[in-house]
């Protein structure tokens, strides 16, 4: 598929997962009750229709999740002149945030109910500059290994046209989730 195409797809499946969220809760934290009983998977599907509230950093820094599967996460981010660094390039920042937020989210969804997990490493190597010339970015979580305490992932932010900006690593704790008080 010529760039150009992807970009298009890209854009349409964008307006599609933007109108779902922007009918539901909006940015913030989901309520004990309302992830009670659901898988990490079940729970980044029901943020992906529009059930759940999103992280609301992905507002700020102009990004959202665009699919989820098992053991996989995908973000789509709008790289804009607000996210340069003093050389007028995207800020190494913004890439580590939205490879961080693949990475977790595809390990999220390997986790069964009562099972939660923490960023313990990540790394980020950024191949290419990245500027608001490149009108969509996409990073690509999977995860590679996941076990009772420790979960391994990679990523990778490409371009419509498949060009790679940047790949990272992402080592996570696994543990149980302590049950929630009535407070």
């Amino acid at each position: 598929m010529t760039a150009p195409n992807q970009l298009e797809q890209w854009l349409a499946e964008e307006a599609d997962v933007l109108k779902r969220m922007q009918g539901g809760p909006g940015p913030g934290v989901a309520r004990p009750e309302q992830i009670a009983g659901k898988t990490g998977l079940e729970m980044m599907q029901a943020m992906l229709r529009g059930e759940l509230p999103f992280a609301a950093i992905a507002h700020t820094l102009d990004f959202l999740v665009i699919d989820i599967g098992d053991g996989t996460a995908t973000f789509q981010g709008t790289p804009g002149a607000h996210h340069f660094n003093p050389m007028g390039t995207v800020h190494g920042g913004w890439f580590a945030t939205l490879l961080d937020s693949a990475l977790g989210c595809a390990v999220h969804t390997k986790m069964p109910v009562g099972r939660g997990y923490t960023t313990a490493e990540l790394s980020v190597n950024i191949v290419r500059a990245l500027t608001p010339k490149v009108q969509r970015v996409r990073a690509i979580g999977r995860v590679i290994h996941c076990g009772r305490q420790l979960a391994t992932a990679d990523a990778q932010l490409i371009g419509p046209d498949g060009t790679l900006y940047a790949h990272a690593t992402t080592t996570c704790l696994v543990f149980e989730l302590k049950p929630q008080s009535g407070t």
